[in-house]
């Protein structure tokens, strides 16, 4: 059984070493012998982060123990939260949520009752966590999408976030061309000079623009 540790912050959070010292504290307060922590920071509306992938894919084994600080630092939504732990639960890895103190409750294998009114109460108390973190990160959205129409209507997308390789209408433009199915993203990538994270940047702008923003 080997202990394993996982933290992710947005790359505008400052609280990356609270997560890491939680989860380091948590395991020496047990004498569990913490391998490592692993970390990424990207924003939790994606399931889809490197260390989190290799850690997931590569280094958790049957019977391994995955220790989380807070439930929205494995994901936001609430659908992507019950696959991650039903991945778990059915590879027979244990994940200890340390904001969720029942998760961390050690029961003997013997007392079986006990056992499953605990997973019951997990159960529950995870689906209300999840439901806030979704809920939380819809109003972040609607909140983004609000103030990109308003930066719209002024005309100031220049003013937005880091100094802009093109204005966002004029890259809609450009962009209307993979929607129409004319040219594939690697394309107008490449015709636009963008790198893959400022292009997928825009497009999430507009999506948020129409409504329509699922990552």
């Amino acid at each position: 059984m080997m202990f394993y540790g996982y933290h992710r912050v947005s790359t505008k959070e400052q609280n990356l070493e609270r997560g890491i010292k939680g989860i380091e504290d948590f395991c020496k307060s047990r004498n569990y012998k913490l391998e490592k922590v692993f970390v990424d920071k990207m924003s939790g509306r994606t399931i889809d982060r490197p260390r989190y992938t290799v850690l997931k894919e590569d280094v958790l084994r049957e019977g391994d123990t995955l220790i989380i600080y807070e439930l929205d630092r494995l994901a936001r939504d609430k659908k992507a939260i019950s696959n991650e732990l039903r991945y778990y639960d059915e590879h027979n890895i244990r994940v200890m949520i340390l904001d969720i103190p029942t998760t961390t409750t050690d029961l003997p294998d013997t007392d079986a009752m006990n056992k499953l009114i605990v997973e019951t109460i997990n159960k529950v108390i995870i689906d209300v966590y999840a439901m806030l973190a979704e809920t939380e990160l819809q109003r972040k959205t609607k909140r983004q999408q609000e103030g990109l129409i308003a930066m719209k209507e002024r005309g100031e997308w220049d003013n937005y976030g880091r100094h802009r390789v093109m204005s966002l209408p004029d890259f809609e433009k450009e962009y209307q061309n993979v929607k129409d199915g004319k040219i594939k993203s690697l394309e107008l990538m490449r015709k636009l000079n963008m790198k893959k994270s400022t292009y997928f940047k825009y497009v999430r702008e507009i999506k948020l623009m129409d409504g329509n923003c699922t990552d």
